[in-house]
Parts: C-alpha cells; sequence; structure tokens
C-alpha cells in the first residue's frame, strides 16, 4: 500500500475524519460518501470506478468536498498500486511495464494527428468540448510521454475545458484522460 494511503479500519467508520462543510456552502451527501466507501472497503473497489464516482452536492449537514476527494485520490492511488503489484507478479514486469508503453504509444499517436483533428466532432447543433483548449492540453500530454516533462496526476484528474459547437466529443477525450490517469498510476 502506498504511503499516505488510507488506511480502512472494520471497527470504525472511514468517513470519520471527514469535516462536514461550512455553514452555507454545500458539500457531498454524506449517506452516498458513507454508502460508497464501505463498498470500496468491502470489495477494494476498482481505481476506475473510484475516478468516475460522483455524489450529490447537498446544502446542510454535507461532507467537505475537498477532503473526501482527496481521500478518494489517495484510495485511488493505494488500488492502483495494489492492481500493478498483482498484474507483475501474474505477468512479470517486462511484460506488465511493455503493456504499458504501448497503452502510452496509442496515446502519442493519437495526439500527433493535426490540431482540430485530434478527436471525432459532434454534431453542428451539439456542444463537445473545445477542440483549443483539449489541443493544447494534448500538448502537454505529449510532452509528458515523449520528454518526461512534469505533469502532475491532479492536473489531468481536474482539467476542466471549455465547450463549443462542433466541439471535440467529450466521452472520447474523457477515455483518453482516463487511460492517462491509469498510466500515470501504473508507472509510479
Amino acid at each position: 500500500m502506498a504511503s499516505g494511503a488510507p488506511r480502512l479500519r472494520q471497527n470504525r467508520p472511514v468517513t470519520s475524519t471527514f469535516p462536514r462543510a461550512r455553514s452555507g456552502k454545500p458539500g457531498y451527501d454524506a449517506a452516498e460518501v458513507d454508502a460508497f466507501l464501505e463498498r470500496a472497503r468491502e470489495a477494494f473497489a476498482a481505481p476506475d470506478e473510484i475516478r468516475h464516482t460522483a455524489f450529490r452536492l447537498v446544502r446542510k449537514d454535507g461532507y467537505s468536498a475537498r477532503h473526501v476527494d482527496a481521500a478518494l485520490e489517495r484510495l485511488e492511488e493505494a488500488f492502483a498500486a495494489r492492481e500493478r503489484e498483482h498484474a507483475i507478479a501474474r505477468v512479470g514486469s517486462e511484460a506488465y511495464y511493455a503493456d504499458a508503453r504501448a497503452a502510452a504509444q496509442e496515446i502519442i499517436d493519437r495526439l500527433a494527428r493535426p490540431a482540430g483533428a485530434r478527436f471525432r466532432r459532434v454534431s453542428p447543433l451539439t456542444r463537445g468540448y473545445h477542440p483549443a483548449d483539449v489541443d493544447a492540453f494534448s500538448a502537454r500530454i505529449s510532452a509528458y510521454f515523449e520528454k518526461g516533462q512534469a505533469l502532475p496526476i491532479e492536473t489531468v484528474r481536474t482539467i476542466a475545458f471549455r465547450s463549443r459547437y462542433r466541439g471535440y466529443h467529450e466521452t472520447q477525450v474523457d477515455l483518453l484522460l482516463d487511460t492517462v490517469v491509469r498510466l500515470m498510476l501504473a508507472v509510479r
């Protein structure tokens, strides 16, 4: 388990350390957070499930979103480390890292496409991610994989793009970002 990862205890609720949101500030629905963390503890949720979990914001008696998000990130990293260890034990480190390099190369190849054509576009009547924003961030991802330039995983997790009619298909971009996060966690 990675250092800094939350320790899940059998006798005490995991969420007992989450502060409540300040009065008048929205927070995550405490019952939803508690239920998710209990399922994660029992099933050792996959990192992808953690990344895609969302909670309702409530006005009264919710958990501090900042604290819950930080705990979920630590949990995702701990579960990813466990998956990496199991995969290396199963296939060996050489095959594991060869698979990671192949996935990184697929990302590099996609992002080498011309600007404005890196992802499928939505219809003219539909909003998608602004291609200029996505293309600019794509350059940072390419520099990370090709040149080893710093790119904090937090930046990939939290990137937000403006929307635009006839923009990039959001699901396609999000899948690439999920793969980038998965690869970053895989080689830590």
